[in-house]
């Protein structure tokens, strides 16, 4: 590229007027990884994190890099879960049988009546009683 004598010689004015560079500063510049950083950004416990994104937000919505690292630290905990229950089946073979009932029933959900002979006060009380305790809880507006 060429120029004429009187450009150059322009350039050459403005080249001499041009500010000088500052000279740098004293004060050591502290990498940005030992900056103190915000919760959001070293937050491990997914239930923490989001607390902290919500608290933060003004409106509910958060950016698209702290949705992925919520995400990613879910995933992380899910599966060190699954692993944990894997280990735990593993040695499941090693533990003993659980104890067996005396009765070898399970619990029914069914009460039990009590062996009373028919006819008798006792379980004319005990029928009265069911039907007075099914009409308290008809009026509650429950259902049994």
């Amino acid at each position: 590229m060429s120029f004429d004598p009187r450009s150059l010689d322009r350039l050459r004015e403005l080249g001499r007027q041009l500010p000088k560079p500052l000279p740098e500063p004293d004060v050591p510049v502290t990498p940005k990884a030992r900056q103190v950083r915000h919760k959001v950004e070293t937050e491990q416990n997914p239930e923490k994190l989001f607390r902290e994104l919500m608290q933060v937000s003004e409106d509910g919505t958060v950016p698209e890099h702290l949705m992925a690292r919520l995400k990613m630290l879910e995933v992380e905990r899910s599966s060190s879960a699954k692993a944990a229950v894997v280990d735990a089946s593993k040695f499941g073979s090693q533990l003993p049988p659980p104890p067996v009932s005396q009765g070898g029933k399970g619990k029914s959900t069914r009460p039990n009546r009590p062996d009373v002979a028919p006819g008798s006060e006792e379980e004319s009380l005990y029928i009265a009683f069911g039907q007075m305790f099914h009409e308290m809880l008809e009026e509650d507006g429950d259902d049994v």
